[in-house]
């Protein structure tokens, strides 16, 4: 249980309900920031103002998946209000409050690091990652069927990246009966495609595998779908882009050359909040847990 535990639950979108739900059943105390227009009341769970929250008894600030931009401002569906996160607040929060958050950037990261706070980036763990990638494929699948004029089935499927995401893009289309080609950059990944009864190519020879492509899947987070690889495309291709903002494909040569490209970053949250949101939860919970008994360990 989470009894006396003072956590500050800061914007969000319908995945923060889930965590609002879990931790509020584990008995923690929650001061809900940016929630005002939610209909919605949680026992033990207060919406409150920023300005009113005393950061001085937080153990544990919870951020949306995004974190905070690069002002500090906080995304928030249930509020018009502004919530910004600043190294004031932080630097008021007790030596232990850990900051979660799913993603960071530049500002958020130097902002914990002045104010020697730990900050949890719950996408980097591979069973976030793991979990999410099941939400993920099923909304890349949702964009194959809305995208294009022909079956899954006897398509052929180029995915880009070996990773967590990757692995389970390439295959499920293969089990859907695509003819999926995997490109890599490492020997063991490329070992792991050919394990996997799916074709591997190297991401040298990227412009070469995508001439036949019907359908082209990205999970890399740079710039690997450049003009000349676009431009060895069929028209027809369609381009979905995983990887988080702004994504690996070249967007502007693509509408220029009539290719529809779709970046589709935080799937998760969009095809399947509740499941996307019981997965941080559930996670989180475990976090929160053992930091409670850490402390609890050396108070005595």
């Amino acid at each position: 249980m989470l009894t006396g535990m003072q956590i500050a639950v800061m914007g969000g979108d319908a995945r923060q309900l889930e965590i609002i739900r879990k931790l509020t059943e584990l008995d923690a105390k929650l001061s809900l920031i940016g929630f005002e227009q939610l209909d919605h009341a949680f026992t033990g769970a207060a919406k409150e103002k920023i300005d009113d929250v005393d950061f001085t008894s937080l153990d544990a600030i919870i951020l949306p998946v995004p974190g905070t931009s690069l002002e500090g401002q906080v995304e928030t569906i249930f509020s018009n209000e502004k919530v910004v996160l600043t190294k004031e607040l932080l630097q008021n929060t007790p030596q232990h409050c850990t900051i979660y958050s799913g993603i960071s950037n530049s500002h958020l990261t130097a902002m914990t690091k002045h104010a020697n706070r730990r900050l949890v980036q719950l996408f980097e763990r591979d069973d976030v990652a793991i979990y999410n990638s099941i939400p993920t494929v099923e909304g890349t699948i949702m964009m194959a069927i809305q995208h294009t004029d022909f079956t899954i089935h006897g398509s052929n499927v180029v995915v880009l990246g070996l990773g967590r995401v990757g692995m389970s893009v390439a295959r499920t289309f293969h089990a859907l009966g695509a003819n999926v080609k995997v490109g890599a950059r490492k020997s063991e990944h490329i070992a792991r495609i050919t394990e996997m009864g799916l074709a591997p190519f190297h991401l040298h020879d990227l412009e070469h595998s995508v001439r036949d492509t019907d359908i082209c899947i990205n999970t890399i987070p740079h710039p690997v779908v450049s003009a000349s690889v676009i431009s060895k495309m069929p028209a027809h291709t369609l381009i979905i882009d995983l990887a988080s903002k702004p994504g690996g494909t070249d967007f502007r040569y693509a509408e220029k050359r009539g290719i529809k490209a779709l970046l589709a970053p935080g799937l998760p949250g969009i095809v399947a909040p509740k499941t996307a949101g019981q997965i941080l939860a559930n996670v989180l919970s475990q976090l929160l847990l053992d930091d409670l008994d850490k402390r609890k360990g050396k108070a005595t």
